[in-house]
């Protein structure tokens, strides 16, 4: 409950002190560990987001089984003897792939996105009614753990449409929510004024001046308990850049500030977990920046559930206010670090079907209903040649393109740097494989289209007769693994599929190192361990010991463009890659 000053529990004062770990975001076999270490710390709470998309990828299909069984992981919390916060958004934010709505909803411009217009508002209802049925036997005065529900995220950095939060109250708490709800915004008088309602409860979200902070959401809200709903004790990381670490002694120092003000507090995160598949999203605030596959965040606890230097120096600060747990998670021993051959196992990005149907301008992944990160562009060029080369114009890119003629590759666009045109060399086929690199998870860009953008241009006139072939990543990771096995007759395509036998003793966590591959995506018995890029800053790719197994594991990559070598290398230990200066 809330009360004059405090959260109340059973009557009582009681200080929320959470942390955030994103059940999507780690392997279920490890959410126990991951959060017995946070008791450990001295929390007493686990907050999460709920993504939307990973639960309804496909309009009407509801899945809530493995990584996305949110009803488990609160489970597992309560069995750990803590609280539950549930964050259901349905915007999330994130560095989540569309800030966690799915392309299918997005994919139709003419929807009001975090609205009230009542296509929207329709389609949320029925999302959040389907997450409430697993939270509302599950809260507290039920006999559960779970003590507060978001409404929204961060709206009021967004919009003011104040009935669109109203329309989320009144489908909350018709579907049994009977907790209290929050809102979270940055403590700027601006959002803290767009993005409530009365009767909702206001906390915010920053990583420093926690003084400050604090005292403008005690002007907004006189009374109830201060909390900072995201403690930001570290960050994401952007292709192309650089990792990002904050100083754990400045860190804990905010946390103090906090602590002695009487606030409660959520760690964001408290284990970030990693973007395993295409999960990752983007930002674009005038430039493009994917996130990494990595969400190590800098977290208490790293990418792989070890304690970090935050971990000891915030668990200190906690120990000043309240007893914290004897025990001390250790570190893990260093992974196994074995060599293994890669076999060249041919092109694995195919050609289209024949008969498959032809368009005069390219449809983009969402005219396709298409959630992937790849679509393959084929069309025939002129007969005449030209005199020189031709011009290839686009509209734009989004969000990485290859580009060949004939089979010979001729270069590659990029919507980071802005590039929208190529010359062409003569010949009869041109072929455009576009990546979707994550979709933007934050303001206005949140659902934009992807792939070809237009209508291309060779030489100023109209280029037509377009195919559009999606490319379904893990049937492909498994057709090439098949090819491990046996040797299997297949077309010429686009990419270098490679593949390797690992032999294991037992089960473990691995990191892969990919420091000499260039492009593309790995996996491991099936499981997609995500994106690398020669790029960086990521130079590991992380594998959760629940997918490998004793004995043979096939690991299959799926290059885009070049690999330095034919062996797979794993490391003892991640390298999230160099640091600002």
């Amino acid at each position: 409950m809330i009360g004059e000053r405090d959260f109340l529990l059973d009557g009582e004062p009681y200080r929320v002190l959470s942390g955030a770990i994103h059940y999507f975001r780690v392997h279920p076999e490890q959410w126990a560990d991951r959060i017995h270490k946070a008791r450990l710390m001295g929390l007493n709470t686990i907050e999460t987001y709920v993504a939307w998309n990973a639960h309804e990828p496909v309009k009407g299909e509801w899945d809530a089984a493995g990584s996305n069984d949110l009803g488990a992981f609160l489970d597992a919390i309560a069995a750990e003897g803590m609280h539950a916060i549930v964050r259901p958004g349905p915007y999330i934010c994130a560095e989540w792939t569309n800030g966690g709505l799915p392309v299918w909803l997005t994919g139709d411009q003419s929807i009001g996105l975090r609205s009230s217009e009542p296509r929207y508002l329709a389609e949320v209802e029925r999302f959040l009614r389907s997450v409430y049925e697993i939270v509302a036997p599950r809260q507290i005065d039920r006999g559960g753990n779970v003590i507060l529900v978001q409404i929204e995220n961060e709206y009021g950095a967004y919009g003011d449409d104040k009935d669109h939060l109203a329309a989320l109250v009144a489908v909350t708490r018709d579907a049994g929510i009977t907790v209290p709800l929050t809102t979270v915004d940055q403590p700027q008088p601006q959002m803290l004024r767009d993005g409530s309602l009365p009767g909702l409860h206001l906390t915010g979200s920053f990583g420093s001046r926690a003084a400050e902070r604090l005292a403008t959401l005690r002007e907004f809200q006189p009374t109830g308990p201060l909390m900072c709903m995201e403690f930001w004790d570290g960050w994401f990381d952007s292709w192309g850049g650089v990792h990002h670490t904050t100083d754990a002694a400045q860190a804990a120092a905010e946390l103090d500030t906090m602590l002695t003000a009487g606030a409660s507090v959520n760690f964001y995160m408290f284990h970030g977990g990693t973007n395993f598949g295409i999960t990752n999203g983007a930002n674009d605030k005038g430039r493009y920046h994917p996130i990494t596959t990595s969400y190590d965040y800098d977290a208490p606890l790293d990418e792989a559930g070890d304690p970090t230097a935050k971990y000891e120096a915030f668990r200190d600060v906690i120990a000043r206010y309240g007893p914290v747990p004897s025990d001390r998670p250790v570190r893990s021993d260093p992974a196994p670090a074995p060599t293994v051959p890669l076999r060249d196992l041919g092109g694995w990005v195919t050609p289209p079907v024949d008969g498959a149907d032809r368009h005069d301008t390219p449809p983009t992944f969402d005219d396709l209903g298409f959630a992937g990160a790849l679509v393959r562009y084929e069309t025939a060029l002129p007969d005449a040649e030209p005199d020189g080369l031709w011009t290839l114009e686009l509209d734009e890119v989004r969000d990485l393109a290859w580009v060949s003629v004939d089979g010979r590759p001729v270069g590659r666009l990029s919507r980071a740097l802005g590039e929208r045109a190529i010359a062409l060399p003569p010949g009869r086929r041109l072929v455009i494989l576009v990546e979707d690199q994550g979709r933007v998870n934050y303001a206005a860009r949140i659902g934009e289209p992807k792939g070809l953008l237009g209508r291309p241009l060779l030489n100023g006139m109209p280029l037509l007769g377009w195919t559009a072939t999606p490319i379904d990543l893990l049937a492909t990771a498994d057709a090439v693994a098949a090819r491990l096995d046996a040797d299997i007759a297949r077309a010429p395509a686009l990419g270098v599929a490679l593949g390797a036998a690992l032999e294991l003793e037992r089960q473990s966590d691995l990191f892969l190192d990919t420091a000499s591959f260039g492009k593309g995506y790995a996996f491991l018995n099936g499981f997609a361990l995500g994106r690398y890029w020669r790029n960086g800053p990521q130079r590991t790719l992380y594998v959760p010991g629940p997918v490998t197994r004793a004995g043979t594991n096939r690991l299959v990559i799926l290059e885009l463009e070049a690999i330095a070598g034919r062996q797979a290398q794993f490391v003892p230990r991640a390298a999230l890659g160099h640091l600002e200066e």
